[in-house]
């Protein structure tokens, strides 16, 4: 019998077929004893695992390439933490054994990460999955992962690890559930880089049974369990009209009536590049430079390096427009030169624009690089500082801009309330705004964006986030200026029409997302979007507002 389950659709696209589940976990290694004479040896077999799963995690990145290839690379440097290996050593010397003190050392981090308020509970579930690939490496047995399928399935899991997600096989994997996760986790930004239908935040997705078939609808997040043969045609029919109007969607972005909204993609370094164009990207709307930072998180890179990083996404864009944001380290991203290692809530504390005020060669090593590397090039250069909370952040950025000599525009990002509040005061010291919808949220609902119990929170159709949105592209409009949107929320095509409704000047995304957002965008007129919107923000509560606002533009 059809029952319908409803999590948070976090990628586009539908897959219809049979469920597999992801490889059991490692089990807890027994606490048993070792003689004085064996630490040694122990020490030197989890040195060994250690560093084998680190050059896996690097292998599996650079086979993924774009975005996952960063974020990979940072999860082996999770691996190889000097504390945590020493943790490990320590432990071995009063008598672990190797997989042992793995296992408590890797538990004793993870606690800790718990204590800090659980901002960085996005992180335990890379945390898991190196402990869980140590371990079994250990133990020597297989590792947990993707299930072995000759077939293509939809694949449940509790949650996916990063190298998980970056080395999954459209072919077979047609689409993936998962129990926890929110909709701007690593696993849910990759799943929307790779085209994979995926949900989210789905409770009890791994009480369904291995081979039960499921429908899957990456775009409103509904699960249809033994769907009917009724059903699977309406969706596969649904399917086919939307491949239809993505192939003959091209061009820039407008509505119906000619309103442009430029399409920009959201990139992570040079590799993300292709994808992009490939999309019909305009340009750039949001280059995100802390993954080029976490190669090593002792030093900055060097500025050769960054320039050579830099002048490669720039000279893919002639003509266009790149916006760059600065160096957005601390919270989930700490780097140990900069980040401080003492803090109780890192969310809240020395992050973003913060964290490069107070490293201010930093900064300008950054912003030099950047200047030398749009050097030559006819490219709109545009730089943007992270987590600006007010008038002086702003001036504060803009000065050290100038300071650098960088020729191009100076802006801020709206992602704390704050900024969104007194946008027009911000707006006197820069040149634009861009709202990074996933922070925004986060700050204005106190609900980690990583934390699935909270995803309700998380969704950026809550009509006091629209009305965040809605101040801050008024007050633009009255100096002036542009206002973007570079958070996740711009890969929902229907919630884009809203944005542009709402007065959002451009809309930027992962490179997948662009021809659903372009094909939707060119449906209506911007007098249609602009009702969706008030509709939506009359609303009480975001599954209301979406309702709203498809009602309206359905003529309904």
């Amino acid at each position: 019998m059809e029952t319908t389950l409803r999590g948070v659709g976090v990628s586009h696209g539908v897959a219809i077929g049979e469920v597999r589940h992801m490889g059991t976990a490692v089990l807890e290694p027994p606490a048993k004893q070792i003689a004085p004479e064996e630490a040694e040896r122990e020490q030197g077999r989890a040195r060994q695992a250690v560093e084998a799963v680190g050059a896996d995690l690097i292998a599996r990145g650079n086979l993924a390439g774009g975005e996952a290839q960063h974020v990979l690379e940072a999860q082996a440097m999770m691996a190889q933490d000097p504390e945590l290996i020493a943790d490990v050593e320590r432990r071995i010397a009063v008598g672990s054994t190797a997989e042992r003190g793995v296992y408590d050392a890797f538990a004793s981090y993870r606690a800790l990460l718990a204590n800090a308020g659980e901002y960085l509970a996005g992180r335990v579930a890379d945390l898991d999955d190196v402990r869980n690939r140590i371990v079994a490496r250990l133990l020597g047995v297989p590792m947990p992962g993707v299930p072995d399928s000759d077939e293509p399935y939809v694949l449940i899991a509790r949650d996916l690890a990063p190298a998980d997600t970056a080395l999954l096989d459209p072919a077979l994997v047609l689409g993936f559930v998962t129990e926890e996760g929110g909709p701007t986790s690593h696993s849910a930004i990759l799943a929307r880089a790779l085209g994979v239908p995926a949900v989210v935040a789905l409770p009890g997705a791994g009480e369904l049974a291995e081979g039960t078939v499921v429908a899957v609808d990456g775009s409103t997040g509904e699960i249809f369990v033994e769907p009917s043969a009724e059903k699977r045609a309406e969706m596969e029919s649904a399917a086919a009209a939307r491949k239809a109007a993505l192939s003959a969607s091209s061009g820039p972005g407008t509505t119906s009536d000619g309103h442009k909204v430029p399409l920009l993609a959201n990139v992570g370094g040079p590799g993300d590049v292709p994808a992009a164009v490939e999309a019909g990207a305009e340009g750039v709307g949001l280059f995100r430079t802390e993954f080029l930072f976490l190669d090593d998180s002792t030093q900055a890179p060097s500025e050769e390096k960054q320039v050579a990083a830099y002048r490669a996404v720039l000279e893919a864009f002639p003509e266009g427009r790149v916006v760059v944001r600065v160096l957005d380290a601390g919270a989930d991203k700490p780097l140990d030169f900069l980040t401080p290692a003492d803090e109780p809530n890192p969310a809240l504390g020395v992050r973003g624009l913060r964290s490069l005020l107070d490293h201010p060669d930093v900064l300008r090593t950054q912003l030099t690089a950047l200047s030398k590397a749009a050097q030559g090039l006819p490219v709109h250069l545009e730089v943007m500082a992270p987590m600006v909370a007010d008038r002086a952040d702003a001036k504060a950025f803009a000065d050290a801009c100038r300071e650098a000599g960088l020729q191009a525009k100076f802006g801020a990002m709206v992602e704390i309330p704050s900024a969104a509040l007194r946008a027009r005061s911000i707006l006197r010291e820069v040149e634009f705004l861009s709202l990074g919808t996933n922070d925004l949220a986060q700050y204005t609902f106190a609900a980690d964006r990583q934390v699935g119990a909270v995803s309700r929170l998380q969704d950026p159709w809550q009509p006091a986030l629209l009305d965040l949105v809605a101040l801050s592209a008024e007050a633009a409009a009255a100096e002036g200026k542009s206002c973007g949107v570079c958070g996740e929320a711009a890969s929902d095509p229907l919630l884009a029409c809203v944005l542009t409704g709402l007065g959002v000047t451009s809309l930027s995304m992962g490179a997948a997302s662009i021809p659903y957002v372009r094909a939707t965008l060119a449906k209506y007129t911007l007098a249609q979007c602009e009702r969706a919107a008030s509709a939506a923000r009359a609303a009480d509560s975001a599954e209301e507002a979406r309702v709203a606002a498809q009602m309206v533009l359905s003529g309904e």
